[in-house]
């Protein structure tokens, strides 16, 4: 539960603790984590699973990736396997972290990288600082960094695949991507260098051809849209903060992390994505924005504001003066950066006077101008009430009837609300869908009674047989409830009598049992958790009394089902003339019917 608490904001809820959704937008909390039992559900999208799940849904890693970050979390060292058994991720993942301490190496001790020692020295960087962000250099060679991973045991491909090399055209050789460039690598939010951001080393500035910065191409552990530079290591103070200040480079944020304002972090001059907004939410409501103030850095803060509206979060913008970047300002004058950001504007009061700035708003065209810049961007506000304040102000500062400017907002949300509609079709039904049918529904109670109060258990699999209940998926973890039952007590459930002496049912065992036999944590989770919430304060014999009730309904759904079956078989054996069959199932239909009319009676 302590580490569900680093992304979420959890209030007790009864023995339980409740939230909002991590991994979908909803207004009321439908988000569970039970603390005895070390697992978490959410009733509005139907994830669930154990701390496992948890991390590998939160941070898009695999489960040996999760292992490992939760091994380092809890001072655990994990014991290398070979790398010829490891994952192809898990080997990409060696070859950065492998390539960084390689790189940072050479910038310290290099002589080639004198020059870029030179340049960090004068930008301020401290030793300190190049040792946290792992900053390094790569020589102007080659085949370096090559060479080295190969001495190591690595593959030309693997490298290839790493993003760390290119393939010469036409040909079957390889050489280097990253060469006379200070290294800054980037890391996902588990602390994994997953990618490089490489900036041209001073000396060659005048002639390098292919940019002042080159990064690491999209790889299978690297998604530029997924990955906000030094969030590793400032989503903690985010949160004590309950601010994430948002800047456009990897210096602005290096700087900032140096003169001790740790809730900063990097879009690496892209606009937000709808990714980065979503793991930004997991520890704060609340956005600054600190983009240059050229063209790029106003679009780029223009399109990551929209993503923030969308989630609707708190955002604001912070207006640094005389067109410095935050860099620059923070090393000249803190005082004049913590004045920027404490003055920081709501983002749509900062809209509001950029847009009609210099228009002549006493005639038709400034007029109409104005409303053209603005109404799009009220248009994304999610919150009604923040819609129609604007709306009105709009409509005052621009001498415009409020209902004529409402007709043409009507416009441009209904092309916003299409643009995400085909997002709403993907998103998961709740639990309890209406494709389930009654007796779905029902046996999936029976499940959740059964895991509520495991002494039911016993009780029920030895009088349910697991046709008797619909749905694939529940007859599927009823067997795997049943056959572990069976393996720790080394019976037959079905012909052991009622006085059989049963270990009890041990709840952290059957979870790493599940786990091992590869049955679906998510779905077990997700049981449990209607448990907890429906019957919290219910009596065991009350829910016992209504199991009974399920279970014979279920059978005589189950009876019915098969009679009719049996009605359509006699005919296709009829019509073969099969006399041993039809006698067969005429035998098993009188049983049905006989057994039909006990229950009735």
């Amino acid at each position: 539960m302590d580490l569900i608490k680093e992304y979420v904001q959890l209030k007790p809820a009864g023995t339980n603790f409740r939230a909002r959704c991590p991994f979908h937008q909803e207004k009321s909390p439908s988000f569970i984590v039970s603390p005895d039992k070390q697992i978490w559900h959410c009733f509005g999208c139907g994830r669930g699973g154990d701390i496992f799940s948890f991390i590998m849904e939160m941070e898009g890693l695999s489960f040996v990736e999760s292992l490992r970050q939760l091994a380092v979390k809890a001072g655990v060292k994990l014991v290398k396997s070979d790398p010829q058994m490891a994952s192809q991720r898990n080997r990409i993942l060696d070859i950065l972290d492998l390539t960084a301490r390689y790189y940072h190496h050479l910038l310290l001790k290099s002589p080639k990288a004198g020059l870029a020692r030179q340049y960090l020295d004068k930008r301020g960087v401290d030793e300190a600082t190049m040792a946290e962000w792992r900053m390094g250099y790569s020589p102007d060679d080659w085949s370096v960094i090559s060479n080295f991973l190969i001495s190591k045991g690595f593959k030309e491909n693997e490298i290839f695949l790493a993003g760390l090399s290119v393939k010469r055209e036409g040909r079957s050789e390889f050489y280097d991507r990253f060469r006379g460039r200070i290294m800054f690598p980037i890391n996902d939010i588990g602390g994994n260098v997953v990618a490089f951001s490489a900036r041209v080393s001073p000396e060659k500035e005048q002639t390098e051809k292919m940019g002042k910065y080159i990064n690491s191409p999209q790889t299978t552990v690297y998604d530029k849209s997924r990955v906000l530079f030094g969030l590793d290591k400032a989503r903690l103070e985010i949160k004590k903060q309950d601010l994430a200040i948002i800047v456009e480079g990897q210096m602005d944020a290096i700087t900032a992390h140096q003169f001790g304002y740790k809730n900063v972090v990097a879009s690496s001059g892209t606009a937000l994505t709808e990714e980065q907004i979503s793991l930004i939410k997991r520890y704060t409501q609340n956005i600054s924005i600190a983009f240059d103030s050229d063209a790029a850095g106003e679009m780029a803060a223009e399109r990551g504001a929209g993503q923030a509206m969308k989630a609707d979060m708190n955002i604001k913008v912070i207006e640094i003066p005389n067109g410095q970047d935050p860099d620059d300002c923070i090393r000249q004058n803190k005082a004049e950066w913590e004045k920027a950001v404490s003055e920081a504007k709501p983002i749509m009061q900062y809209y509001f006077e950029r847009k009609t700035a210099g228009l002549d708003l006493e005639n038709v065209e400034g007029k109409r101008q104005a409303a053209k810049l603005f109404l799009p961007i009220i248009a994304r506000l999610e919150n009604k009430i923040d819609l129609n304040y604007w709306l009105k102000l709009l409509g005052e500062k621009i001498g415009v009837n409020e209902n004529i400017l409402r007709e043409t907002l009507q416009a441009a949300i209904l092309k916003r609300k299409k643009d995400q509609s085909f997002v709403k079709q993907k998103e998961k039904p709740e639990e309890g869908s209406i494709n389930q049918s009654r007796e779905e529904k029902l046996s999936e109670m029976l499940l959740v009674m059964m895991l509520k109060f495991n002494e039911l258990i016993y009780y029920m699999a030895k009088r349910v047989p697991i046709d008797h209940l619909f749905g694939e998926l529940n007859r599927e973890l009823y067997r795997n409830l049943i056959i572990y039952y069976n393996s720790i007590n080394n019976i037959n459930i079905f012909i052991s009598d009622d006085t059989a002496n049963v270990s009890a049912f041990d709840f952290d065992n059957f979870i790493n049992w599940a786990n091992e036999s590869k049955v679906h944590i998510q779905d077990i989770s997700r049981l449990i958790m209607i448990g907890e919430r429906d019957f919290n304060e219910i009596e065991y014999e009350t829910v016992k009394s209504e199991a009974i009730k399920i279970s014979s309904h279920l059978k005589k759904k189950y009876i019915l089902g098969r009679m009719r079956e049996i009605e359509k078989l006699l005919a296709v054996y009829e019509k073969e003339n099969n006399v041993e069959k039809i006698e067969e199932i005429m035998q098993e239909f009188k049983n049905l019917s006989e057994e039909t009319n006990e229950m009735e009676n």
